[in-house]
């Protein structure tokens, strides 16, 4: 396991600069591993990122290593990509790096109808934060520019990757039981988000 101070959602890439010697093994053993090379990541809740001592969520991501780049002194960049959720039943003593129990968790409601006009309703209001978080200097591209994925299921994730949110609001997204409740979340961290970003502009 990875415990990071932001969750990475399933769809979304993980950019990873590993310098710390637990990190380095991990890297070592996922490469040795039979099949690809994966880890949980899981969201720091308390504490830093680096030295342990820090509380983890229970509910995270299972991310596939991409891209691997060795580089000197032991160290390695890499890039991951989130595969699925994960729920974390119990956290395992770190022997050397963090090792959690986890199982897949399936999406709840993934068939329901009208997902896809909900996804592209969605769309569109994550397009008009970014606009108005672009007239703050707080996003650099152009909003309308932005893609999810067509399956509307993945697309749910990605737009909780493009949202201009926090990560305790990214992970709130994560631990929505399927596509539905996550969009109903995102429509209310949109409402607050929307709200505080117009009052810095009035």
């Amino acid at each position: 396991m990875f415990p990071l101070g932001s969750p990475l959602l399933p769809g979304g890439v993980l950019p990873l600069h590993v310098f710390e010697p637990r990190y380095r093994q991990m890297v070592i053993d996922c490469l040795q591993a039979d099949g690809e090379p994966e880890f949980g990541q899981a969201l720091i809740t308390h504490g830093r990122e680096a030295g342990g001592g820090d509380q983890r969520s229970m509910i995270g991501t299972l991310a596939r290593m991409v891209n691997i780049e060795a580089l000197d002194e032991g160290r390695y960049a890499l890039i991951a990509v989130g595969m699925q959720r994960i729920r974390v039943n119990a956290w395992l003593p770190d022997d050397p790096y963090p090792l959690a129990d986890v199982d897949p968790w399936p999406e709840e409601d993934a068939d329901v109808d009208g997902l896809d006009e909900r996804v592209a309703g969605a769309l569109d209001r994550v397009r008009s934060t970014l606009a108005l978080a672009a007239e703050l200097g707080e996003f650099d591209a152009d909003a309308d520019d932005i893609e999810i994925a067509d399956d509307p299921v993945v697309a749910t994730y990605h737009l909780g990757t493009l949202a201009p949110i926090g990560a305790a609001d990214r992970y709130r997204l994560l631990a929505a039981p399927g596509p539905t409740a996550r969009l109903d979340e995102l429509d209310s961290i949109l409402d607050d988000v929307d709200a505080m970003l117009r009052f810095r502009l009035s």
